[in-house]
């Protein structure tokens, strides 16, 4: 009996210990969005973990009210310590807008979708077509008024693999704005573009702290005339990690030796600390940009950076973000091989108004493609 007791103790003092530990982290996750990632490097790690921590805690939390502890009302003050950050990642269906038909108010439906290149690194001729046409279909199903692209792809005629002038003609966007950071063999584009059924009155970048673009990373913006109104829109594609394919495997010898074998846990770990502070810089720049517009803005792209990151905080202090202001869930955007979650997004000036946020269901890319309709 005495060694059933003892054995018991031991494993409560172990669940505790385990508890402490757990909401520690979920402590420093709320720090993230307020804290320069250049500061205290590790710290976005546990804003990227959050999802991971909040589901710990709550299975904790189950377990100290089966065990009838007071540990169930300090799990519960970390809970409540964390207010409004919940809602950043997990966004409630209560308090959201939708468009009611009026044809005084003129909306305009955006779309932004990264692409990755349209698939056109697929080993078979025929494979890499099939992914291209099926984005191709999707947008043209969506019949969007503008549409924001990233990782782009574009080949100078003559081509085998078309997407820019196709993409005009099937989505009847004959209004065009494209950035590319470099090309292969003087034909092949590589960069941002973006797509409207509407004039663009003026067009821009922001240029990043990165001469020679070797990332890829780019903020186009595009003054876009609708009926009366003007909108400044952006399309804005922030550092990435630069994870790549094989990467993802289980590295070859080859990379192992690149790297001088280290393990695939610490080569991300490695990009990730390299890539945040990068991505904090450009969206202060970009920020700093929008503040300075004569227009009411509209910001989407591929952010690659989570509810609970600096990044993101930068832009929600100051925008509306449309999937929470217009749905409800997770909103998970990357259908990638690392679990990133919403990394993707929609953002609106204060004085407008979003509603019917879309999140694609299919995946043709490491990116679903997102949506949203937008009026005064």
């Amino acid at each position: 009996m005495g060694n059933i007791i003892s054995t018991i103790a031991r494993f409560s003092s172990l669940m505790k210990i385990l508890t402490f530990i757990c909401l520690g982290c979920l402590l420093l996750a709320y720090l993230c969005p307020f804290v320069h990632p250049s500061d205290f490097w590790i710290l976005p790690f546990f804003g990227l973990a959050y999802p991971v921590i909040l589901l710990f805690t709550l299975l904790f939390l189950v377990y100290w009210i089966i065990m009838k502890s007071r540990m169930v009302l300090l799990i519960i003050l970390v809970l409540i310590f964390g207010g409004k950050l919940h809602f950043r990642t997990v966004s409630m269906p209560f308090g959201t807008e939708e468009y009611k038909q009026n044809d005084s108010i003129p909306v305009l439906k955006i779309t932004s979708y990264n692409v990755r290149l349209f698939d056109l690194y697929e080993w078979s001729d025929a494979g890499k077509y099939v992914n291209r046409n099926n984005i191709f279909k999707y947008l043209q199903d969506q019949n969007s008024d503008i549409i924001c692209f990233q990782e782009f792809y574009h080949q100078d005629r003559p081509t085998k693999f078309p997407t820019r002038d196709t993409l005009k003609g099937l989505l009847e966007t004959p209004f065009c704005h494209e950035k590319y950071s470099h090309k292969l063999e003087g034909r092949q584009n590589f960069g941002i573009a973006m797509l409207s059924k509407y004039p663009m009155i003026s067009r821009g970048d922001i240029v990043f702290d990165d001469p020679l673009n070797i990332d890829n990373n780019y903020c186009i913006f595009a003054d876009i005339v609708k009926g009366k109104d003007t909108f400044r829109v952006y399309n804005v594609h922030l550092q990435s990690i630069k994870f790549k394919k094989d990467e993802y495997q289980v590295f070859s010898d080859s990379v192992h030796k690149i790297k001088e074998k280290k393990s695939t846990a610490q080569l991300l770990l490695e990009k990730l600390r390299i890539a945040y502070p990068k991505r904090a810089e450009q969206a202060r720049l970009v920020v700093e940009h929008m503040q300075q517009s004569p227009f009411p803005i509209i910001i989407c792209g591929d952010f690659n950076d989570t509810p609970m990151s600096y990044t993101y905080n930068i832009f929600n202090g100051l925008y509306i973000d449309a999937f929470r202001n217009s749905s409800s869930g997770l909103g998970v955007t990357y259908a990638g091989k690392v679990p990133a979650g919403r990394i993707d997004y929609i953002f609106h000036s204060k004085n407008l108004h979003s509603g019917n946020f879309i999140i694609q269901k299919e995946v043709y890319s490491d990116h679903r493609a997102i949506s949203c309709e937008i009026w005064k």
